[in-house]
Parts: C-alpha cells; structure tokens; sequence
C-alpha cells in the first residue's frame, strides 16, 4: 500500500532523512517514533509529495512526484497544527472541505455522529476545545474515505481524557481497515494502535519492531509509586529490596525502578507478602528519546 525506497530530504548540509526504505501494506497501522528532529514529519511531508526528496515512493502503486494528485486522493491527512476558519461553524467548515475535496456532502451527517460532533455542529471554530477540533480535522481527513490516514502527532496537544476518546475513534478506523501511518510519543498510543513501530533517529532508520519491543530496545524503565500504610513502608522495602527490586522511600511513597514492560512484578510481590497497597502511579523515561504514558 505504501512504499518508501531510500528516500532522502536534505535542508541544506542538514540531512533530515537518511535512506530511509519500508513498507506498509493494506490496513497495516504503523507508528513513526523518534525524538523531535529524527525526520519523522518530513517522511510524512515527502510520502505526500508536497516537498522534493530524493529514493522513491509510492500509494497503492501511484508514485508519488510523477503521480501526486492521484496518489494524495488516497490519504487522509491530520497535521499537528491544525488551522481552520474560526469563525466558520463545524457544520459550515465540513461543507467548505468536502467542496475542496469534491466529496459527497452527505458523508457529513455520518462523519459528526461517527465523532461525537453532533452538539458541536453550530459552534464556532474559534470556540472548540482542543479536543473537539481534533475530532474536526479527523472528520474533515475522512470526507472523501480514504483508505489511508496519516496523523502527525494527532494527540500531542490534548488532556488525557480527550487522548482517550480520540485513539478510541482511531481504533474504530483501524478495525474498518484504514492504512494508518502516525507519529507519536505516546507509547500507550503506540501499544494500543501499531501493529509496527518504525524508530528514527538523525533521519535514519534504526529499527522496524513490534510495539512490545519498543521499550527495551530504547532503555525505557519505569518509576513506580506504590503506596501503602506507613507501619508497612519498613516491611515493603524490605520485601522489594529481597527480591532484587531497587527501592527507596519518596515522600508518602515507595519508589521502584522496573522495566517498563514489567510493573506488575513489585505489586504482586507485595501481595504475597502480606503487605496492602493503597495506591500506585508510574511514570515512564527513555534513555535519549522522550516517553509519556498516562498515570
């Protein structure tokens, strides 16, 4: 569905993308993971043909620079700074896209139910929260159907809350078999929608995994903090420390160092010990590429 073959995007001496080649075939969903300036964007930009690059690329066998309409026809495409007419209602900017885009009009109803715009379709854009614009810039991506979606950090200026509700309609494109190529730092948004990762750093790639690899192949370690009765604090470090864990007291907590993949170990460690746990919350970091997970 979609090939990439060493394509390369120099901005002057900076090479932004370095020889990268992949593949991505019908209804995969693939995550594009990399610190801010590994060139993930411009793969994007340079899959859609809107700036020169060097290697090739194609969309459901339209080459991108030779056949670039054709080819764009088949994506829909979310950016990370979304711009609309603030003053124009949801109802009214859907109607605009679906002209630009010449599709049928009446995909729109289907499009506000299917988001979760229907209380939203005579507002104002200028008075949308973040999340429902980016519930808009979806519907608007899905006008004309598109087989294949591209989302350039689709989440990264939204509440936790509405990060759900948005990877929840996500996932519902995906089961309906969308092409879906995203950028992300989320790795919750990465388990739950990739099927791939692809990792790039400098503009190159270094690795096309599953997402359950990610973690490990990029240091990532956990900081979990259980918290229990203050009479069980001595007890628990006791217990974590025996079985190897690296624990210390923080604040009303306990602090533990795990690998990202294996939080549940110090909670039922502490189970079989006898020791109850009130609480607990993690954080996640990564060695040289940023990591967020929800609490």
């Amino acid at each position: 569905m979609i090939e990439a073959q060493d394509l390369v995007k120099r901005f002057g001496r900076l090479v932004a993308v370095d020889h990268v080649s992949f593949h991505i075939g019908p209804g995969e969903s693939v995550a594009l993971w990399g610190q801010n300036g590994a060139g993930k964007t411009t793969v994007l930009r340079c899959l859609l043909g809107v700036m020169p690059f060097g290697g090739s690329a194609s969309i459901n066998g339209f080459d991108v620079r030779r056949e670039g309409k054709a080819a764009r026809r088949l994506v829909g495409f979310v950016p990370q700074d979304i711009r609309f007419h603030d003053n124009l209602s949801v109802r009214e900017t859907l109607f605009l896209f679906s002209r630009i885009r010449r599709a049928a009009s009446d995909e729109i109803p289907r499009l506000v139910g299917q988001m979760g715009l229907d209380a939203f379709v005579d507002k104002r854009v200028r008075t949308l929260s973040g999340g429902v614009r980016q519930r808009l810039a979806l519907a608007v991506s899905l006008l004309a159907r598109p087989p294949v979606l591209f989302l350039d950090e689709p989440t990264a200026n939204l509440d936790a809350r509405s990060r759900r509700e948005y990877v929840s309609f996500l996932q519902e494109q995906k089961t309906q078999g969308k092409t879906i190529l995203f950028c992300s730092h989320r790795l919750e948004e990465v388990d739950v929608l990739a099927e791939r990762v692809i990792v790039l750093e400098r503009g190159r790639l270094v690795a096309d995994c599953a997402p359950g690899a990610l973690p490990e192949r990029l240091g990532a370690k956990a900081s979990l903090h259980v918290y229990t009765e203050s009479s069980f604090v001595e007890r628990a470090l006791e217990v974590l420390t025996a079985h190897g864990f690296d624990a210390s007291c923080n604040g009303a907590g306990i602090k533990v160092q795990v690998r990202s993949n294996e939080k549940a170990g110090p909670l039922n460690v502490l189970a079989r010990a006898g020791v109850p746990v009130s609480d607990f919350d993690y954080t996640s970091a990564v060695v040289d590429h940023e990591v967020i997970r929800d609490h």
